[in-house]
């Protein structure tokens, strides 16, 4: 539309400058001829004029002279196609060519005849009262001995020269009209000329801003026209190239969003959820239909709620740690809100990236736990010894039974200290990353590590007349393992049965295959532990009865020790328990034929 708006000025421009041009012309043409014409026309007659003048200055001397001068004009006038006209000085007409010179008015306020009665040549041009058509008069005074006695005033009609100024006109329309004509055609063309490229500029402009970024205009018209066509396809391969940038890039960003480990949340300014990576759904909860709620819907935290409204307000980035409880459990979030800014810095909403923390906050807590329990624990027996030792230095040692008594206490606080220390020894080492790379994994003997266990441990199962069963249902059994570990885990379960178990009890060591594991079960008919300590059994320091464990010189080690390892070597170890019934502790590792 604007092409054909274009055409349509064009064409009406180059025909208002062709008018415009014609008019001018033809004007400057016709007033040209009009003007030489009346020129030629006017000296003409002056000349006719100044020869009446020469025939009848000497008759304006008198008046019987002057009677005689209009006979004269008009036997004159027969001869020559002109109206003359004999004015005295005081404006009396005294002969004309063609009226009786009595019937006429006075012509002294004629403006030729006042002009030459003044002393100079006139001409003027009006339509005549007697004759009703226009008329050129000219005008000349006589003089008569330097004296102006009257006028000669000669007049034409002026209908030739209306004629030919009305042929010259009509043929100048006529050819304004062809060239026109030609003018139109012409214009058309050209309109036509550099409107069909503007339109193939346009056409393909849009269908670029429709975003098909692989449209080209291609023109040749060798001029500026060809100029914008290369310019807007230099425009648009620079901004296909951009936009493919911005693509790549976007999806870099989308599946780096999507697949990093933290949730990401952007609300808008009201602090309503608008867009949620992978992982922010997963964790909490998100469907596509809860986009456009409110965070408190989606998440639930008014605590959230209110550090987004600060981070609005202050426009700054801020960090805080969040506590709640998804699927009822408890979960620690460290919370980066940042305001997401326009071109003109107005907020436009706020990134929030949820840093899960809650392994690590459980790590801290019982990290926290540990050196609590660890203090505890060592307090216990240094303070029993720092005891002993003072009542000794009192005085105890003057007897000797009580000072005995002291010591071997003093020892056996020593002895258990000594334990203790030695258990976080074992975790210290096999928590450390370059003790368990140095460790391979082999195939392991099963019955020569229960046999070597229960040997080891022989002087305590024996001293309180206890019975150890070892029973391997199929021989040559071999597990994925490292031996020392895995005697390692033999002797604390053992050991720990040996403490809970009263004298003359039964201990069972037990070992046999699957389809891809060994078995190996510790049974005991010992005390048994309560069904509300078993998911905590293997937590370190931990004990169902204190009291009892110390006086068994127990460290709260053991179990946590022994499930540690297991896990190490790919395994998994499992208890069942009933109190005053037994315990049964079941490992399972994979078979050595099964290592990678």
């Amino acid at each position: 539309m604007f092409a054909r708006n274009l055409r349509n000025r064009l064409v009406m421009l180059f025909l208002l400058i062709v008018l415009f041009t014609l008019t001018a012309l033809g004007s400057y043409i016709l007033w040209f001829f009009y003007q030489h014409n009346i020129a030629s026309l006017n000296a003409a007659m002056l000349s006719q004029g100044k020869i009446i003048e020469e025939l009848i200055y000497r008759d304006m001397s008198g008046p019987i002279q002057k009677a005689q001068i209009d006979e004269k004009i008009k036997e004159l006038t027969s001869r020559i196609d002109l109206r003359v006209t004999i004015i005295d000085a005081g404006g009396t007409v005294i002969a004309d060519s063609e009226q009786n010179p009595a019937l006429l008015e006075n012509h002294g306020d004629r403006p030729e005849v006042a002009a030459a009665l003044s002393g100079g040549n006139s001409y003027n041009i009006r339509t005549s009262a007697t004759q009703e058509k226009s008329l050129l008069y000219v005008s000349t005074p006589i003089f008569y001995q330097n004296e102006i006695t009257g006028v000669v005033r000669v007049a034409m009609p002026l209908d030739h020269i209306d004629a030919g100024y009305r042929k010259i006109l009509s043929v100048l329309l006529a050819a304004a009209l062809l060239t026109s004509a030609v003018a139109i055609i012409f214009s058309l063309a050209f309109a036509y000329r550099y409107t069909r490229p503007l339109e193939q500029i346009i056409h393909t402009a849009n269908t670029i801003a429709g975003g098909d970024l692989s449209k080209r205009v291609f023109i040749k018209t060798g001029d500026e026209l060809e100029i914008l066509a290369h310019s807007i396809n230099n425009l648009t391969s620079s901004l296909e190239d951009k936009v493919n940038d911005m693509i790549a890039q976007n999806h870099k960003l989308e599946l780096i969003l999507q697949n990093m480990g933290d949730a990401v949340i952007l609300l808008d300014r009201f602090g309503k959820v608008t867009t949620a990576n992978k992982t922010a759904m997963v964790i909490f909860g998100i469907t596509d239909q809860m986009l456009g709620q409110h965070n408190i819907q989606v998440i639930g935290n008014s605590l959230l709620n209110k550090a987004i409204q600060t981070t609005l307000q202050e426009n700054q980035s801020r960090i805080i740690d969040l506590k709640t409880n998804i699927h009822a459990k408890k979960r620690v979030f460290q919370v980066f809100l940042a305001p997401i800014t326009g071109s003109e810095n107005d907020i436009g909403g706020v990134l929030s990236v949820f840093h899960d923390i809650t392994t690590l906050q459980e790590i801290h807590d019982r990290q926290a736990d540990f050196v609590t329990n660890a203090s505890h624990e060592l307090a216990t027996p240094l303070t029993a010894i720092k005891g002993f030792a003072e009542t000794l230095l009192d005085g105890a040692l003057e007897q000797p039974e009580l000072s005995e008594k002291f010591i071997r206490i003093i020892h056996d606080e020593a002895d258990r200290m000594h334990r203790l220390i030695n258990d976080l020894l074992k975790l210290a080492r096999l928590s450390a990353q370059e003790y368990r790379e140095q460790i391979h994994l082999e195939a392991v003997a099963i019955l020569p590590v229960l046999t070597a266990a229960k040997q080891d441990l022989s002087p305590r199962w024996q001293q309180k007349n206890q019975t150890v069963i070892l029973k391997c249902k199929q021989e040559g059994l071999t597990a994925l393992a490292h031996p020392d570990w895995l005697k390692q885990v033999i002797v604390n379960l053992l050991e720990n049965s040996i403490k809970y178990t009263p004298e003359a009890g039964k201990i069972q060591l037990t070992c046999w295959q699957t389809d891809s594991q060994i078995k190996i079960a510790v049974q005991d008919s010992g005390i048994g532990i309560p069904a509300k300590d078993l998911p905590l059994i293997f937590d370190r320091f931990y004990r169902v009865d204190k009291a009892r464990t110390r006086t068994a010189g127990g460290t709260g080690l053991g179990l946590a020790i022994a499930k540690f390892i297991v896990e190490m070597l790919g395994g998994h170890i499992a208890v069942e328990s009933k109190v005053d019934v037994g315990t049964i502790f079941t490992i399972s590792l994979p078979l050595s034929e099964n290592r990678p």
